[in-house]
């Protein structure tokens, strides 16, 4: 599986200070080094940790593989066709929440959704849906024409250890069973951490795991680098 490290909380500390450290192109420089297949950044619409000149210098002065992730608004859809970015992981946004916390409604939203997408997709952009772990929602993902889905794994995330584990994280696997069917490349994130990881090896055809949180937390006890060395080693184990 590869590997996409959320630098998001680089970007809030630097901005806790209100001044330039720590950066966040040397913090992506790092976890490519390290083995990272690309950076994903989340652009919100309040700016509280990733901002505009992140996106842009990320992809033009650093040319890093750079995943965007981004509410479906048009202003953000401008930013993306101006920084052309390798990717755009679409997730709801909500300026109370603490953190993404559920997936993108694709069923209720498909015309509008399939109209956003359009643009970004005819730019050669990769696009994917954040999606719960649900068939609905994943088939109405096929129907609008993105080639990815990511799904949330936050429930499962809060359930390992406990009697509904299997339970959320047969949601996961059986979502990702069908994506495959439909011809959807399946990428994972939310929650996921150096415990929990391990499992997402049981489900197959995963293509990318994207991490954030619990990287850069570790690194704050064993450095950047080695945060991400230990949890590519997790999930490269067979």
């Amino acid at each position: 599986m590869l590997l996409g490290v959320n630098i998001d909380h680089i970007a809030t500390l630097r901005n806790a200070r209100g001044e330039s450290e720590p950066s966040v192109i040397e913090a992506a420089k790092i976890c490519l080094d390290a083995g990272a297949n690309c950076i994903t950044a989340h652009l919100r619409e309040d700016r509280r940790h990733i901002c505009d000149y992140d996106i842009f210098s990320l992809k033009n002065d650093l040319k890093c593989k750079l995943n965007m992730e981004m509410a479906a608004t048009y202003e953000m859809q401008k930013i993306a066709l101006e920084v052309l970015p390798y990717a755009c992981c679409i997730v709801p946004e909500n300026r109370q929440e603490v953190t993404t916390e559920g997936g993108l409604d694709v069923v209720s939203q498909k015309d509008k959704l399939a109209a956003f997408v359009k643009p970004l997709l005819d730019a050669g952009i990769k696009v994917s849906m954040f999606i719960d772990p649900d068939k609905k929602q994943i088939t109405a993902s096929s129907d609008i024409g993105v080639e990815y889905v990511e799904l949330h794994t936050g429930s499962y995330s809060r359930a390992f250890g406990k009697k509904n584990e299997d339970e959320e994280f047969s949601y996961l696997k059986q979502a990702a069973s069908l994506a495959h069917i439909l011809g959807l490349t399946v990428n994972a994130g939310h929650g996921l951490n150096y415990s929990n990881v391990h499992r997402m090896n049981e489900i197959q055809g995963i293509n990318e795991l994207n991490i954030g949180h619990s990287i850069i937390s570790r690194a704050v006890f064993v450095g950047l680098d080695n945060a991400v060395k230990e949890i590519l080693n997790i999930i490269n184990k067979s």
